[in-house]
């Protein structure tokens, strides 16, 4: 019996598109993720693991559209290849099925890590240019979320007792937030 063929696409963010990844490439259902590829703690690669059986083809783009980092991705195809799932990446013409050679192997941790120092670059770089930015002044960090009155109205409600859940539901921000509120001195 030949199972289904299940696509898996993913991009770093919600403006991103995912059209082009098995663009002409035939499924029978698609996963989307809109999230980093930074770990493998993602809503719609569950799903897909979840969902996939024995005798099914999962189809990725590329390597680095399934993980970033070497160990995520040697650890999602090992899952995959013990349900009997074939798992092919279109870009790199790169088919494994649990029963792979030593070259296939070879392949999936070489460009398993070019994947991963490419996450890396992209990183430093982004650190990179945000110190720059900050030299130049153009780069101040994010907003704060309260105003310095609604910040000390949030200190007097917490001095007196008020729960730092109920705080952060009535200012619209996290417990971290609130937290990170109460730490600054005044």
């Amino acid at each position: 019996m030949v199972g289904q063929r299940i696509g898996y696409v993913r991009v770093s963010t919600l403006d991103q598109s995912t059209a082009r990844q098995l663009d002409g490439v035939e499924t029978d259902k698609i996963f989307e993720d809109k999230v980093s590829g930074k770990d493998a703690n993602r809503p719609e690669l569950e799903r897909m693991i979840d969902f996939a059986r024995d005798g099914d083809t999962v189809l990725v783009h590329s390597m680095d559209r399934l993980a970033r980092n070497l160990e995520d991705l040697r650890a999602i195809v090992r899952l995959l290849t013990a349900k009997k799932v074939r798992v092919e990446f279109v870009k790199e013409q790169l088919t494994f099925t649990g029963d792979d050679n030593a070259m296939a192997t070879l392949l999936l941790n070489v460009m398993g890590a070019f994947a991963e120092f490419e996450r890396s670059l992209i990183r430093e770089r982004q650190r990179e240019g945000i110190s720059l930015a900050k030299q130049r002044g153009a780069y101040r960090g994010r907003a704060p979320s309260l105003d310095a009155k609604r910040a000390t109205e949030l200190r007097a409600k917490a001095a007196a007792g008020v729960p730092k859940a109920a705080l952060a539901r009535h200012y619209g921000i996290s417990r971290e937030t609130v937290y990170a509120y109460l730490r600054v001195e005044v």
